[in-house]
């Protein structure tokens, strides 16, 4: 009769431990952190990868978010992001009458976005029995700087201040974040994530590069540049037509434009796509782990479980 009972007793301790470790993880952590890297690619007068053959030429950006759940399939999305986008004209697709610009730029921006993610399966649910693989769309506005640059003679030049098509543009723009995106669930507390983002914008600017020639403006950067350079601002036409059936070389070799060239052309030189209607855009491929804020990740990080460790073990 004592072995029985002692049985019955030890039989309902181990289904209360049983049942304490389970519920030891069954809480809801609707708040949630994240970083990811990963590379960008710009799309624009200086880049072409679905009419021409141009590869992939990628930059690069990291990112930090802040989610909060709000639905049953439905979270919230503030986040922070610095990236990286350049293009330039020697890797062009010859078929894309390109090359002869001989133009080039590169930015280093900051941008801050807010989105709403919508999931396949539910997301609003106890950490213990959120799902393994979760796919998810996402959609979102912010605001990113604008600040594209050029190299001449060895020096980057912030190229918004100089206005070279004479049509000036804001130093932020509006963007719009869409794509698609995977998790995994790597353990109770934390995720990874593959990320596919392409942002829309309202510009034609973050290259530098709009008007399809300098036809209608070439006279201005011919003002301000002078007969040879001693203009009030010569800088904007080196920085505007570097083609080098326009240019001439100097007896120290340097290559400087050749403004008889230029006026007696009448400024039919090309330098955008010419399409009206064409924003600037770019994408990224982000791979990142997001951890959920439960009021006992503390106390069951790994590192936090060495130190309780070793000290009973002075005891």
């Amino acid at each position: 009769m004592k072995r029985f009972i002692l049985s019955v007793i030890f039989l309902h301790l181990m289904h209360l431990a049983d049942a304490q470790s389970f519920y030891r993880y069954r809480f809801e952590a609707p708040w949630s952190v994240s970083t990811s890297i990963g590379p960008t690619q710009y799309f624009g007068e200086l880049y072409s990868l679905w009419k021409y053959n141009e590869g992939i030429q990628p930059d690069w950006n990291a990112n930090i978010a802040v989610r909060r759940v709000l639905g049953t399939y439905i979270k919230a999305r503030v986040e922070g992001t610095y990236y990286q986008i350049s293009g330039q004209d020697p890797p062009a697709d010859p078929r894309s009458l390109r090359q002869p610009r001989n133009l080039h730029f590169r930015a280093r921006n900051w941008e801050v976005a807010a989105l709403g993610e919508f999931y396949l399966k539910p997301v609003r649910q106890y950490n213990i029995t959120r799902h393994f693989i979760n796919f998810y769309g996402f959609a979102g506005v912010g605001v990113s700087t604008n600040d594209p640059k050029a190299q001449l003679r060895g020096e980057w030049v912030a190229l918004r201040p100089l206005q070279l098509e004479n049509n000036p543009y804001s130093k932020y723009i509006i963007v719009f974040p869409t794509g698609i995106g995977m998790k995994y669930k790597a353990n109770v507390w934390a995720d990874f994530f593959l990320e596919l983002n392409y942002r829309w914008t309202l510009t034609d600017y973050m290259d530098d590069i709009s008007a399809f020639n300098v036809s209608e403006f070439y006279m201005d950067l011919v003002n301000d540049y002078g007969t040879n350079g001693e203009g009030k601002n010569p800088i904007r036409l080196e920085l505007a037509i570097r083609n080098p059936a326009f240019q001439k070389e100097l007896s120290t070799g340097e290559l400087v434009p050749d403004v008889q060239k230029i006026i007696k052309n009448r400024g039919r030189i090309r330098r955008g796509s010419g399409l009206t209607e064409r924003y600037d855009g770019y994408l990224s491929l982000n791979i990142g782990i997001e951890l959920y804020l439960s009021e006992d990740i503390w106390d069951n990080w790994i590192f936090r479980n060495r130190i309780r460790e070793k000290r009973y073990r002075f005891w």
